[in-house]
């Protein structure tokens, strides 16, 4: 996969270090020239570092943009990011584009134009509200929008509503899939006809408006 990734800030280095390290090609695009040599010793030297401003034309050309897989603006301003991204998607027709978001309020303007936005803000928020409200709900990823989550519900060694039971008879929330159980050092990946045990670790995709209610099913509590 070919990532561009509009902003060299620590976001931007730490990013391109973790997507060049899972075998992506990447560009990073930035305006800072002095940013841009601490970047050439902290980024593997496989990583096409452009001078440039991620919003001008020019710099995303010379990123090969047209060729990207995905966008991505993390600089520290929403205007440049809601820029950068639209002349991606518009003008280069990039099919995934996605922004950070520094204030939360930005975030229906993103999403209105097409724009994945990214605030963590609202996640850390979110995530925060969970942990305290839905006991052994722990809430990995956000994923589309911030409408699905992944969590993992850790079953109960004891008074468990679930244990014994088949997957297939568990009245689980709509919008909610099953993805993996981890028992012990065996990790399932679960059917219809897997058999839940006490101290399971059990990790679903599902709405973000049913993780009280999966915890419920799970726990009893």
């Amino acid at each position: 996969m070919y990532v561009v990734i509009n902003g060299g800030g620590k976001v931007g280095s730490h990013l391109g270090n973790l997507l060049a390290a899972k075998g992506n090609d990447v560009a990073m695009i930035e305006k800072r020239p002095s940013v841009l040599e601490k970047l050439a010793v902290e980024l593997p030297s496989r990583v096409l570092l452009i001078e440039g401003d991620g919003c001008n034309l020019t710099a995303q050309e010379e990123a090969g943009v047209e060729h990207a897989d995905v966008f991505i603006s993390v600089t520290g301003e929403d205007e440049q990011n809601l820029v950068a991204c639209q002349l991606a998607k518009v003008r280069f027709r990039v099919r995934r584009v996605i922004g950070r978001v520094n204030s939360p309020a930005n975030e229906l303007i993103f999403n209105a134009l097409g724009v994945e936005a990214v605030s963590a803000t609202t996640i850390i928020s979110h995530l925060i509200e969970k942990q305290l409200s839905a006991g052994d709900v722990l809430t990995h990823q956000i994923l589309k929008k911030g409408r699905l989550v992944l969590v993992e519900i850790g079953v109960p060694e004891q008074n468990c509503p679930v244990c014994d039971k088949k997957i297939a008879d568990l009245r689980l929330p709509l919008d909610t899939v099953l993805v993996a159980v981890a028992r012990g050092n065996q990790v399932i990946v679960p059917k219809g006809d897997t058999t839940l045990e006490c101290g399971d670790q059990v990790f679903a995709v599902t709405s973000i408006d049913n993780e009280t209610e999966l915890n419920q099913l799970f726990t009893g509590e």
